[in-house]
C-alpha cells in the first residue's frame, strides 16, 4: 500500500511541483532581465556564450592551485550520478515506463557498480571538504548541507532498493526522491539549471565587449 503510494500520488504530485518550482525559478531569473550595454559591439554574443560554457568547465589557467580537489571530486560525483540517473537498469525500466514510454540499454552491473562509488567518493569528499575547511564551514548553509545529504541518502536507499530483496526498501528509496524532487526548485540544486544561464551570459557580455571569457 505504502509502495502504491509514493509510486503514484507522491511521485506525480512531487513532479508537479518540481517542474512548477523549476519553471518559476526560471522565469525569476529572465524576468530581471539585463542594463543595457550602450558601448559599440567589439565581438558577437552567442560564440563569447558557447566558448565560456564550455570552458568554464574546468578551471582556469592560474587557478588551478587550491581548485583541483573540487574540480576532480565534482567531476567523480557528477559523472557517477550522471551514469546511475540514466543508465541504472531499474532506472531505465522506469523511464520507459512511468515517464517517456521508451527506453534504452542500461549498463551493465558492473558499470553501475563503479559509478556508484564514482558518485558517492564525490559527494562524500565534496561535503567533508565543506564540512572540515575553516572558510567554507564559516560560509555554508543548511541548504549547502541538506542538499548533499539528501542527495546521499537518494543514492544509498537506491543502492539498497537495487538488492530487491522487499518491496520497502524500494519504497523508502522512492519517497526520498520525491523529497529532494519537492526540495530541488527552492535549493541551491537549481544550479544544475542555471548554471548554463549564468555562464553563458558572461561569456556573451565580455565577447561583446571584445574579451575572450
Amino acid at each position: 500500500m505504502f509502495l502504491e503510494f509514493v509510486e503514484g500520488p507522491l511521485w506525480y504530485g512531487s513532479v508537479v511541483i518540481f517542474l512548477i518550482g523549476v519553471a518559476i525559478r526560471l522565469i525569476e531569473v529572465f524576468a530581471k532581465g539585463t542594463r543595457p550595454d550602450f558601448a559599440a559591439a567589439r565581438g558577437l554574443g552567442w560564440p563569447g556564450a558557447m566558448r565560456t560554457l564550455v570552458s568554464r568547465s574546468w578551471t582556469a589557467k592560474g587557478f588551478t592551485k587550491g581548485a583541483t580537489f573540487h574540480l576532480v571530486a565534482g567531476y567523480l560525483f557528477h559523472i557517477g550520478l550522471f551514469v546511475l540517473l540514466l543508465f541504472a537498469a531499474p532506472h531505465v525500466v522506469f523511464i520507459e515506463e512511468r515517464i517517456l514510454g521508451f527506453g534504452w540499454t542500461p549498463a551493465p552491473h558492473w558499470l553501475f557498480i563503479l559509478a556508484a562509488e564514482l558518485a558517492f567518493a564525490g559527494l562524500m569528499l565534496l561535503w567533508l571538504r565543506r564540512a572540515m575547511h575553516p572558510v567554507l564551514r564559516r560560509i555554508s548553509t543548511f541548504d549547502d548541507h541538506a542538499g548533499a545529504i539528501l542527495t546521499f541518502v537518494v543514492m544509498l536507499t537506491g543502492c539498497m532498493a537495487l538488492l530487491m530483496s522487499h518491496d520497502s526498501l524500494r519504497a523508502i528509496h522512492m519517497l526520498t526522491v520525491c523529497l529532494l524532487l519537492i526540495y530541488f526548485p527552492f535549493s541551491r540544486l537549481m544550479h544544475a539549471f542555471t548554471f548554463v544561464i549564468s555562464r553563458s551570459y558572461t561569456g556573451a557580455a565580455m565577447a561583446r565587449k571584445g574579451v575572450r571569457a
